[in-house]
């Protein structure tokens, strides 16, 4: 089924919800305002609020717009996020707890936010403990973004596997995720970005009931082609979207500039 209401163009693709925004700000509000409906549902019905988030470039719209609104219980919500380099200091302009801090908890009275440490004396411990702490807050809503290369959190296509035995794991970043953080500005070149990171898997994302998924901006439009339309397999780990139960993605007209076949038709 394919609509146009109020400028804005909804599908469905398998399981996928698709909405396309005319801005990427518009996309963002649209995000965030789903992301504050499903906390007050979650609420209401009196379950833990555990809530993973993402980071980049391509969550800033959705969170300054959820973090403006004001009637959120933030104070009951745990937040946890995707992932994390190794080895970086949390205070380098490319941490993601710097930009959690910055962008997400600074601004709202959390309950708790659970970080990922990038610079643990032992990695692997630490995402043994982390991936303890994933499981007993039950997280109910995630928010994700898309790599250039198809990654879901830093599953690179060479890394990721849909039937992962580990819920957090040390991974290698490939170059064109390393290219893009460069590109994205987080880094003065490819040569500073690292080469591993920490990332919560692909059965640990799949396990949360709702994902709220944000891809604006014309870098991304291949990406979203190929994951609507690839087969679905890890050499594009996004095309398991379509299979999720509740997943919504969030485009500008930038990024879904190349889905004239798929618009053409729904």
């Amino acid at each position: 089924m394919h609509t146009r209401s109020e400028g804005v163009e909804q599908l469905k693709v398998g399981t996928i919800k698709l909405e396309i925004h005319s801005s990427k700000q518009k996309a963002g509000e649209a995000a965030a305002q789903t992301v504050a409906q499903s906390i007050h549902e979650l609420d209401h019905l009196g379950k833990r609020l555990c809530v993973i988030f993402a980071t980049g470039a391509s969550q800033l719209e959705t969170l300054h717009a959820l973090t403006s609104i004001s009637d959120l219980p933030w104070h009951r919500v745990h937040g946890f996020h995707l992932d994390e380099y190794l080895g970086i200091d949390e205070n380098h302009p490319a941490s993601f707890r710097r930009y959690l801090r910055e962008n997400l908890t600074q601004r709202v009275p959390m309950e708790e936010f659970s970080e990922i440490n990038g610079n643990a004396l032992d990695p692997d411990l630490m995402c043994k403990d982390y991936a303890q702490k994933l499981r007993s807050a039950d997280p109910q809503l995630c928010l994700l973004g898309i790599g250039e290369n198809g990654h879901l959190a830093f599953n690179d296509p060479a890394e990721a596997n849909f039937d992962d035995p580990l819920d957090v794991k040390i991974v290698h970043l490939d170059a064109v995720c390393r290219q893009q953080q460069a590109a994205e500005g987080w880094f003065d070149g490819i040569q500073e970005v690292p080469e591993r990171a920490i990332t919560l898997t692909i059965p640990t994302l799949f396990r949360v009931p709702k994902l709220i998924v944000s891809v604006p901006g014309r870098r991304k439009a291949q990406i979203i082609r190929r994951t609507l339309e690839d087969p679905i397999s890890t050499d594009c780990p996004a095309t398991l979207l379509r299979t999720h139960p509740d997943v919504t993605i969030y485009l500008d007209t930038e990024s879904a500039a190349e889905l004239g076949g798929v618009l053409s038709l729904s």
